[in-house]
């Protein structure tokens, strides 16, 4: 695809040397090869823009719902503390 691109602005630059001013040059460039190109090169993205931003929307909801089952109540997990009985905490002589 770009080398069709860089190919027709090989033409279009060419096409604007022979112009007979440096204005007409100028928007012959314009008008025949970057406007074109640029909109032609934006349309070709959109698929990959779309796929883009699925994934991204993908990932921050995978992130989410990890946060989401890594916490209760909205307070994340502790580790378990374990119970401890009288004869635990007395001092051994």
């Amino acid at each position: 695809m770009y080398i069709v691109v860089i190919g027709w602005m090989y033409v279009v630059l060419m096409m604007s040397i022979t112009e007979e001013s440096a204005i007409a040059g100028i928007m012959t460039f314009l008008m025949y090869g970057a406007v074109p190109v640029a909109i032609i090169l934006y349309l070709s993205g959109t698929r990959q823009r779309r796929h883009r931003r699925a994934a991204a929307e993908k990932q921050r909801r995978d992130a989410a719902a990890r946060s989401a089952s890594d916490s209760i109540d909205g307070q994340p997990d502790m580790p378990a503390m374990e119970s401890r009985t009288e004869s635990d905490t007395k001092p051994e002589n």
